[in-house]
């Protein structure tokens, strides 16, 4: 087996999936979480070819989140589109990360994504509202590479 599917169990996907939908529930933004064993270039320059490739650049008010996961290089990058990164303090990305990286170094990856899904997904309900005309541009699945 490799790295990516020993990462997390189809139950804790499952957990994930369901946090996205939670995190989702209050706001127009969008979450996603893209998986792959390793990134052959810089990580952050993986994370906006992702990105892109998502579609999450086409979102209607630019307040896609994405959060990427090499595996075997042990490294993560949260990617804001331009439109919540115009809004959130100048840190809230790197604390993210910090709650993230805290769950990882202990093993508990299903609970760092999980925690950086809901803390982004605050942040978007706050600058972001859910409004009776919003609908999900965007699937809630892991994507995996």
């Amino acid at each position: 087996m490799s790295k990516i599917e020993d990462f997390l169990t189809a139950d804790e996907e499952q957990q994930i999936i369901a946090a996205i939908r939670t995190a989702e529930k209050n706001t127009s933004g969008e979450i996603r979480v893209h998986i792959e064993k390793t990134s052959n270039i810089d990580v952050y320059e993986r994370a906006l070819e992702v990105f892109h490739m998502l579609k999450m650049d086409n979102t209607k008010q630019q307040n896609g989140v994405l959060i990427y996961v090499a595996v075997e290089d042990r490294n993560f990058v949260i990617f804001g589109d331009e439109g919540i990164n115009n809004v959130v303090d100048d840190d809230f990305w790197e604390s993210t990360k910090n709650i993230m990286q805290g769950h990882f170094k202990r093993g508990h990856f299903k609970q760092g994504l999980v925690d950086g899904i809901l803390k982004a997904g605050k942040e978007l309900e706050t600058y972001f509202p859910w409004d009776a005309g919003d609908k999900n541009e965007l699937p809630d699945d892991i994507s995996k590479g």
